[in-house]
């Protein structure tokens, strides 16, 4: 499985935290959160998944809770790791991300996370304001797969 973010640090012990987050298409345009703490940024909505959920169901919550929003999800993309700090948990994380590529179906309120905001940018945008790495890419990959011609 590909890595991206900072180097893992020798001898800092990793606690596994999978999760799942979602490339939001509508047309031209990408539905984001953006999270003010610990660090503003947009990023693909989604989070963790909690014990003996069902990832597709903690994908539905997660984009509710951040975005307000309900999805369909089409397919799932692929997976990625990082090693990070995780402030608002105080832990280090190995996060395993899965992407899904969704469809905003419909939105039924502001998000229900504090410090959540839904925000609604032009895909080609997102290649250069999400947060990580690992986002970015998949965004390509998604943004490649509505430009090739069906064989």
């Amino acid at each position: 499985m590909r890595r991206y973010g900072e180097a893992v640090r020798q001898g800092q012990r990793y606690r596994p935290r999978p999760g799942v987050y979602a490339v939001l298409l509508r047309g031209d345009d990408l539905l984001t959160t953006h999270q003010q703490a610990p660090t503003p940024e947009f990023q693909l909505p989604g989070g963790g998944i909690d014990p003996g959920e069902h990832p597709v169901a903690a994908l539905h919550r997660e984009v509710f809770e951040e975005t307000g929003w309900k999805i369909e999800v089409l397919l799932r993309m692929g997976a990625y790791r990082r090693f990070c700090y995780m402030p608002e948990y105080d832990k280090w994380a190995e996060k395993i991300c899965t992407i899904y590529l969704a469809r905003p179906v419909r939105k039924i309120s502001p998000p229900r996370e504090a410090g959540h905001t839904a925000v609604w940018m032009r895909a080609e945008a997102g290649l250069h304001h999400l947060a990580n790495d690992g986002d970015r890419d998949f965004l390509a990959r998604a943004l490649m797969a509505q430009l090739s011609p069906p064989r």
